[in-house]
């Protein structure tokens, strides 16, 4: 079974190289720009009482702006010519995910935003140490052996974050179909106190990235607003300061990827809240350490992960009482505040930490749904070694409503 997957790793470009790719992310830019441009402007002109125009597409965009290199955009010919395209490309992605609800409208990309990226097709060849890109040559790898060397290769995204170059690759990797592991199912409550309290008794930290790096963050950015704009030395205190963004970003994504690999790796369910993210960063004394959590993150990871290690992730519905109910008898609190940080039962006299407490409850909602359990999976021992092979195929998310 072929299946797509993303590889992400550093570069390291000589300083013709550097140039190189800002060329080509300029390319991008003007060509996405141009775009939303032309496509505005046909909107505006079919506002007005005449026969309307058709809004051009992505290829009719690139029959036009290769005419126009002809005459007065013969800078674009030292570039790939796959950059301007595939940044058409994406800009009819992005009105696609307007129109049917699932973005924003397109914004014209500024050459000031701190991040830039094009996307290149076709000749592309990985080495164990090096890639070779169209139009600009053999690139240096910082990550030796990381990047697959013989799967299809879709596409290639080359981006820039704080001064630092990445290269994305788009593959399609055969896999067999996983065997789920072996265990009992587990709920996991997510938390600012703890990232993630598993109903087993594991805890997994809260690396607290953000809250750790506040300080020199204000640090940093009074030094960008105390200089001139437009010195250089106002650049290099922006460059400072992303670069230390990024350390925050980097923190935290880590400790999301290693919590959630082993969670999908060793759990065969996995039970968290559907959490409804937008309503509580209405809360400002929360908003910010429930983003530097980064929760959302968190349950998107899984939900791929899950797939990849043939485990089950559910879904509780987001009215379930998960912390307000008592894991030993059933019985349900009417109010907890957050500082109560232990559950006292007043029917049964359990004492227990809240976060436990209701990854437990999580826990028994998955195993006490044997109809959705059996919707999940079939499994049939095989002779001779006792184990359990996967019939359904393809793994589902399943949202428990309660």
């Amino acid at each position: 079974m072929k299946v797509p997957r993303a590889y992400r790793t550093e570069v390291d470009p000589s300083h013709v190289q550097r140039t190189a790719f800002r060329q080509h992310a300029g390319c991008a830019r003007y060509a996405y720009n141009w775009g939303l441009q032309r496509k505005e402007e046909t909107y505006l002109f079919n506002q007005l009482p005449h026969p309307p125009v058709k809004t051009p597409t992505a290829m009719d965009l690139h029959r036009e702006i290769n005419v126009r290199k002809k005459r007065d955009l013969r800078w674009m010919y030292e570039s790939s010519k796959c950059a301007p395209q595939e940044a058409l490309r994406d800009l009819d992605r992005a009105y696609r995910n307007f129109f049917e609800g699932r973005g924003r409208h397109p914004r014209f990309h500024s050459r000031h935003s701190g991040r830039s990226s094009f996307r290149l097709t076709g000749s592309v060849k990985v080495e164990e140490d090096h890639i070779t890109l169209p139009r600009i040559g053999r690139v240096k790898l910082k990550e030796r052996g990381y990047l697959p060397t013989t799967a299809p290769l879709r596409s290639v995204t080359v981006s820039e974050r704080a001064g630092r170059w990445y290269v994305s690759l788009a593959v399609e990797e055969e896999r067999r179909s996983p065997l789920p592991p072996m265990g009992e199912p587990v709920g996991v409550d997510l938390g600012i106190h703890a990232l993630a309290t598993v109903s087993d008794g594991t805890v997994i930290e809260n690396p607290r990235s953000l809250a750790a790096r506040t300080r020199k963050l204000q640090h940093l950015q009074r030094e960008v607003s105390r200089k001139k704009k437009g010195s250089r030395n106002r650049e290099k205190a922006k460059r400072r300061w992303s670069r230390c963004h990024a350390k925050v970003a980097d923190l935290r994504k880590d400790a999301l990827h290693q919590a959630t690999t082993m969670l999908a790796r060793i759990k065969p369910v996995i039970v968290v809240e559907d959490l409804r993210l937008a309503n509580m960063l209405r809360n400002h004394a929360l908003a910010r350490s429930l983003s530097d959590a980064s929760f959302g993150e968190f349950v998107r990871q899984l939900e791929y992960k899950c797939r990849w290690y043939g485990s089950r992730l559910v879904k509780a519905d987001p009215f379930y009482p998960s912390t307000k109910r008592c894991s030993g008898c059933g019985n349900a609190k009417g109010a907890m505040s957050l500082a109560e940080r232990t559950y006292r039962c007043e029917r049964c006299g359990l004492v227990m930490d809240r976060d436990l407490n209701a990854s437990r409850n999580l826990a028994m909602l998955a195993a006490s749904s044997a109809e959705s359990l059996n919707a999940w999976w079939m499994a049939e021992v095989h002779a001779g070694n006792g184990r359990c092979r996967q019939v359904n195929q393809e793994p589902v998310i399943v949202r428990v409503h309660v």
